[in-house]
């Protein structure tokens, strides 16, 4: 067995101390005036360094047995050898016990031990022992207080490392996060454009020869239409700022009208009370409806919304069209949609009937309210 595995870890002169702590008792061992005792004092000193050794295991069972021989080998070398200090041994390997009831219990036997083994040596009145009476009190001190502390230590660098852990992992979700909100954005903002784009093109190429001047306008709108799209796209990706419910109702009606279906309006769009946030998912679920509509649903007319309960936020959205079939699976518009909303403890339920009903349902908290009515 290699020297420094004799010697618990640490840095600076710590070894060196643990070194000084397994060659003194040799020292009280010597100044025994029988063979025999000396003899005796160097088998249990040896036993008591294969024991620390072997306490080092994941067995509970030989945990305690290893444990349990070094407690009285050390109460052996303090009644008949006047040497307590090996209990600075004990209480440092009871210390890095990670498992907290094991830790406890053992805990409580060494400390015991120690007392018990002190007072009865001091009522012996042996002189040897009371001539260490000051180490004695420092090494009962230690006894009580380095355990707590070397636990304490680990569970302490522990935690921290848990603490790194998830850090690290927030920080990896967060970024997951960032990059589906991203993409569902750029899927909502770039869907509506596009199709608005390829409606006003359909109409250009129709128009072309019939009324040149006309598919000379709706070219024109095309363009705007692109350049618009280029813009909400880099505000996107480099401001990432929030769209308005109030806004998105004005690019809905300017796509609804381009394909040729009439657009109802009711209810109160500026949503005062309403955290940015929340407006910008409900402005991504407006677009994302009103671009089905477009492209899917077949619907002359369409007709608009929202209302404000004493608990919700309601915005309904319902057209004249086909319908969506029931064995038609959700696409990636109403997926991206029913995210945003379910992260905002929000939902959206779809009804077809004489038509497609769209209800989108936030729940509505005023905290400047809340915080008045509290005063």
């Amino acid at each position: 067995m290699k020297w420094f595995r004799l010697l618990p870890k640490g840095t600076g002169i710590t070894p060196y101390i643990w070194a000084l702590l397994y060659i003194l008792p040799f020292y009280f061992i010597f100044q025994s005036s029988s063979l025999s005792r000396i003899w005796i004092g160097i088998v249990l000193m040896i036993a008591f360094v294969a024991a620390s050794q072997l306490s080092q295991t994941k067995n509970r069972l030989l945990l305690y047995v290893w444990t349990f021989l070094q407690i009285g080998i050390s109460a052996v070398m303090t009644l008949h050898y006047d040497y307590v200090y090996l209990a600075f041994f004990i209480a440092y390997f009871i210390g890095n016990i990670r498992m907290r009831v094991h830790f406890f219990v053992l805990y409580a036997i060494h400390l015991t031990s120690v007392f018990i083994t002190i007072n009865y040596s001091f009522i012996k009145q042996n002189e040897v022992f009371i001539s260490q009476f000051p180490f004695i009190i420092l090494c009962l001190i230690g006894a009580i207080l380095l355990p707590m502390n070397t636990y304490s230590q680990i569970k302490r660098g522990e935690l921290q490392e848990k603490l790194e852990y998830a850090n690290k992992r927030i920080a990896e979700l967060v970024i997951q996060e960032e990059r589906q909100r991203i993409s569902r954005d750029l899927h909502d903002t770039l869907g509506q454009k596009l199709s608005l784009i390829g409606l006003k093109s359909d109409l250009a190429s129709r128009l072309v020869l019939k009324s040149p001047e006309q598919a000379k306008n709706e070219m024109k709108d095309v363009n705007l239409t692109a350049r618009t799209a280029l813009k909400e796209v880099r505000q996107l990706v480099s401001k990432m700022r929030g769209a308005k419910v109030a806004d998105e109702i004005i690019h809905a009606r300017q796509m609804l009208e381009a394909a040729h279906i009439d657009f109802q309006y009711s209810g109160d769009s500026k949503l005062a009370d309403t955290p940015p946030f929340i407006q910008h998912v409900l402005s991504m679920c407006v677009k994302e409806t009103v671009t089905n509509i477009v492209k899917h649903s077949q619907a002359t007319s369409c007709d608009m919304l929202i209302e404000q309960t004493p608990t919700d936020t309601i915005i309904r959205i319902r057209d004249n069209g086909i319908g969506i079939p029931a064995n038609i699976p959700s696409g990636n518009g109403l997926q991206g949609m029913r995210e945003r909303l379910e992260f905002v403890n929000g939902s959206v339920s779809i009804a077809s009937t004489q038509g497609t009903i769209v209800t989108i349902r936030v729940p509505r908290v005023n905290k400047q309210k809340e915080a008045g009515d509290s005063i």
